[in-house]
């Protein structure tokens, strides 16, 4: 593979997980002004994207299948042309119910990426790590400027305009993808640009079971974290960046922004040292923080805040290049589809053990404590992952 090849799988990867993490905050600011639109209540218009939510996480093992034994170029394009076909659809929507099937075609197609763009980007990197870190911080990209697009655009165009113009941006971009694969520029490989020593067989199914448990775990705690951080911001920031859900708003942007930049400096560390020791770090270096969210108040909470989370997620690069080095690459689109089931299906538990905890206790405080001992189970769970084997030693050159 040339370095301009390369480098187009890392842009058109990067592109596409800004754009998988875009369309749903956009969604929940039309949702606002749904219900004058099609004539129901709020709540109603928020159910919308239930369907999309579930296909999101649910076909995520059989897009990466497809993406394993057919092809992650055809995908990739699939992914691209579909999310933007159906997001333009969201946005010429009739009523509710046609909504709720064109969100449900965006949960569908956006449920290729993970799985199948995160595995293409790693077969075709030789500094996994570093690619895995700039990659991770294009998808905090995509929440923390959908929502900000989505109000621009509702109040300059209306609120259709919030779905057909990222969509059709989306169509752009696909139809691009495809003249470059028609052209050679992205090609298809079944073979990895960086091969690795081989791992022991033990090796592997230990880390299966140990990954699978703190991919769970991590993903509790951010789905916790993300459902919670507004309403802590909101009743003990002071109003630290102004009133109002717009003070809020820009707090969590801040946090999340700052946090996936984090995730290239992570990218590099893992290229550097042992991707065991990274994961760990991060989570030896989070459970304080995690602790100290249950009383922070003012600008020390937008500290800890942001520390927690750019750990929480700084995890990630290590994480994604531990599952690819002990996943052969004919089947690491299936491996990463069942991690986000894991990591963004099952933890989505979180969310209601949020709502439980708060109307229980009236504040956070134990939510953020109990986050807290999780991480350190991780730390506990994860100092069990093996040693990584050194590559072997090159053959000597054969005397002439």
């Amino acid at each position: 593979m040339t370095p301009v090849q390369a480098r187009t799988a890392l842009g058109f990867s990067c592109v596409g997980h800004s754009i998988s993490h875009v369309f749903e905050p956009i969604f929940y600011v039309v949702a606002l002004v749904l219900p004058t639109v099609f004539d129901i209540s709020y709540e109603v218009a928020l159910s919308l994207i239930l369907a999309g939510k579930l296909l999101f996480g649910i076909a995520a093992p059989f897009a990466g299948w497809l993406g394993d034994r057919w092809s992650s170029t055809g995908m990739m394009a699939a992914y691209f042309l579909g999310i933007g076909a159906s997001a333009m659809w969201a946005g010429l929507a009739g009523g509710p119910l046609e909504m709720a099937v064109a969100l449900g075609f965006l949960g569908l197609f956006g449920s290729i990426y993970h799985p199948v763009g995160i595995a293409w980007l790693v077969r075709n990197a030789v500094n996994r790590g570093k690619a895995l870190g700039v990659n991770g911080a294009f998808g905090g990209f995509g929440p923390a400027i959908g929502g900000l697009m989505a109000g621009v655009l509702i109040d300059a165009l209306g609120w259709r305009s919030a779905f057909l113009i990222p969509g059709a941006l989306t169509l752009v971009i696909g139809f691009v993808f495809l003249w470059l694969v028609w052209r050679g520029v992205i090609i298809e490989t079944k073979t990895d640009a960086r091969s690795d020593p081989p791992p022991d067989k033990r090796d592997t199914a230990r880390v299966y079971v140990i990954i699978a448990m703190t991919m769970l775990v991590g993903g509790i705690i951010y789905q916790a974290t993300q459902a919670s951080m507004p309403k802590v911001f909101d009743e003990r920031l002071g109003g630290l960046f102004g009133e109002g859900a717009s003070g809020v708003g820009v707090a969590v942007m801040v946090v999340y922004g700052i946090a996936g930049l984090f995730q290239i400096i992570t990218g590099h560390l893992a290229d550097r040292y042992p991707l065991k020791v990274v994961y760990v770090s991060m989570y030896i270096l989070q459970a304080p923080f995690l602790a100290l969210a249950a009383t922070a108040t003012g600008l020390p909470l937008l500290m800890v805040m942001l520390m927690m989370v750019s750990f929480n997620i700084g995890a990630l690069p290590a994480e994604n290049s531990l599952l690819a080095k002990y996943t052969p690459p004919s089947w690491r689109s299936t491996a990463y589809g069942m991690k986000f089931v894991l990591a963004f299906g099952i933890s989505g538990l979180a969310v209601p053990l949020v709502a439980w905890i708060r109307a229980t206790t009236g504040d956070f405080a134990v939510l953020y404590l109990l986050l807290a001992v999780l991480a350190t189970l991780v730390i506990f769970v994860g100092s069990r992952l093996p040693r990584e084997r050194p590559a072997p030693a090159a053959e000597p050159a054969p005397a002439e």
